[in-house]
């Protein structure tokens, strides 16, 4: 139990640590967007793309005039789902399986 809290506190001050929370963002918006990515975009509901968007742009805004948010608008730890998770796992899975067919 000691051993997971210690690692739940050093997850969080990676977290911290990285900054893109400071800028509004979540860990999925910094994904690098390779045909995996970009494949799980085109499947996101529209209002979670609509709101990726505002906050890619919002961070886009805040990085050019060298700026954060307030820090009671940070992005917290335990605040942060990974939304575009479960798209990509599934388009993981279908590129896996498409592999495994075109071998045989």
């Amino acid at each position: 139990a000691g051993g997971s809290r210690l690692l739940d506190r050093i997850r969080k001050w990676y977290y911290n640590a990285a900054g893109f929370n400071k800028l509004g963002l979540m860990r999925d918006d910094t994904l690098h967007e390779d045909d995996d990515v970009k494949e799980a975009l085109k499947r996101l509901p529209e209002h979670l793309y609509n709101e990726r968007v505002f906050r890619i742009k919002r961070a886009l805004d805040l990085s050019l005039k060298h700026q954060i948010l307030p820090k009671d608008q940070w992005v917290k730890y335990e605040e942060d789902h990974r939304y575009l998770e479960p798209y990509l796992k599934e388009v993981i899975r279908e590129r896996h399986e498409r592999e495994a067919w075109n071998k045989k």
